[in-house]
């Protein structure tokens, strides 16, 4: 039977939530989730949690259509993945600057903290899956205006934050952000605003006050 991203999506929790109980080390997580995200079948995924206590995922019992491959006109997209991964274990972790992120990517805070950057990013396909993984540490996601987000993780004592606003034109590269959030946060935002944006903003709102008046 062929796999959905719901399917992989929730044999993807199973294994944050095994990763939570001391049952799989960071290692062996991200290990288990490349096979996840790369699975085409679902005797794919169903080795991935026979050893973990009570768990047994099934198929939907409603079929879900295959999606179609994200096709995207922006140059952003293209490109080999520069780096499929970002782990802070009691330290930091960062991606940033310019660099090509692959179609899955995974960032792991445990005790620490992750920094991704996508302003300078490019993007190997059109869609991009960022599975997020926190516990009691921080995950930051900055998303410039021309990449479509969704976020869809989940918390336990903790939470996914998205206080993007904007809505990217049309062929933008899609980045998908899920995962867990276990005593931590995951927050995805805006890039800071420049000093220049800044003194422009200023001087707008102090043009249309004075219009007010």
């Amino acid at each position: 039977m062929r796999a959905s991203n719901d399917d992989r999506e929730r044999f993807a929790k199973v294994l944050h939530d095994a990763m939570a109980e001391g049952r799989l080390t960071v290692a062996e997580l991200e290990e288990r989730l490349d096979i996840v995200y790369a699975a085409k079948t679902f005797g794919e995924l169903e080795p991935l949690v026979r050893d973990i206590p009570g768990q047994q995922v099934v198929p939907r019992a409603v079929a879900q259509p295959a999606l179609s491959p994200v096709t995207s006109t922006s140059p952003r997209v293209g490109g080999r993945g520069t780096s499929a991964s970002a782990i802070a274990v009691l330290s930091g972790s960062e991606r940033k600057g310019i660099w090509t992120v692959p179609p899955t990517f995974n960032a792991v805070a445990i005790l620490g903290g992750v920094e991704i950057d996508l302003t300078q990013a490019t993007f190997e396909a059109g869609e991009t899956v960022i599975q997020a993984f926190a516990l009691m540490g921080g995950i930051e996601i900055t998303v410039p205006p021309d990449v479509t987000v969704h976020v869809t993780g989940s918390g336990f004592m903790g939470g996914f934050g998205n206080s993007i606003r904007t809505q990217a034109p049309p062929g933008s590269p899609v980045v998908r952000i899920t995962g867990l959030a276990v005593m931590g946060g995951v927050e995805v935002r805006p890039p800071k605003k420049t000093k220049e944006e800044k003194k422009k903003l200023k001087e707008q709102k102090e043009e249309q006050k004075e219009i007010t008046d």
